[in-house]
């Protein structure tokens, strides 16, 4: 299974990047929390060009990517998940929890500190708010993230499998909770008890 995934790698985060963005656009067209005062299509194309730069200079800078160099500590049996010989099953839902948290001390670290907290403002910044403004990020904020990660990866040796996952459930879960979309308050108070709502 976890070659399967491997293999298939770009397709699936992909298949998910544009599922998901479609589901989100069609339900905030169905049935949006508020109206939105900026071109809806001004505001895509700009925070979607602004998504391709991103993909394009992480893809300079970092060709393997974070699941490249989760192959690479695999490989050479680096990081502590492999001195201590744990399970792979274990290796990554650990390497999921902790990549989240590492994550979540990353976003709290951009808001409180002045500098990181200029790049960040380029998500903030937005005219509107939808499932766009979840994937509207500065480059620089972009490429430290991608060496955060880096960092948590090596020093653990987090499974490759686990990268990928962790990249699609955070991708996914950032423009669920950015979009402009209406829940019922039962259900958006049962979401909140595991992840971030609108």
């Amino acid at each position: 299974m976890s070659d399967l995934i491997l293999q298939h790698e770009l397709w699936l985060r992909l298949g998910f990047f544009f599922g998901i963005l479609l589901l989100m656009f069609f339900w905030e067209i169905k049935s949006p929390r508020r109206q939105l005062t900026v071109s809806k299509k001004l505001r895509w194309v700009n925070n979607l060009l602004l998504v391709i730069l991103n993909s394009i200079i992480l893809r300079f800078i970092f060709p393997a990517g974070a699941v490249g160099i989760a192959w690479w500590c695999s490989k050479l049996q680096f990081g502590l998940f492999n001195f201590l010989n744990l399970a792979y099953w274990l290796s990554i839902i650990l390497g999921l929890l902790i990549l989240d948290f590492a994550i979540y001390w990353q976003h709290r670290f951009f808001h409180s500190i002045p500098l990181l907290w200029r790049l960040h403002q380029v998500h903030h910044a937005d005219l509107d708010y939808d499932v766009t403004t979840g994937l509207r990020f500065h480059p620089l904020e972009i490429i430290l993230s991608m060496l955060i990660k880096f960092g948590v990866i090596i020093l653990l040796g987090v499974p490759p499998i686990a990268v990928i996952l962790f990249e699609i459930i955070l991708n996914g879960v950032a423009m669920f909770n950015h979009s402009n979309i209406k829940l019922y308050d039962r259900v958006d108070s049962l979401l909140r008890l595991i992840i971030v709502t609108p």
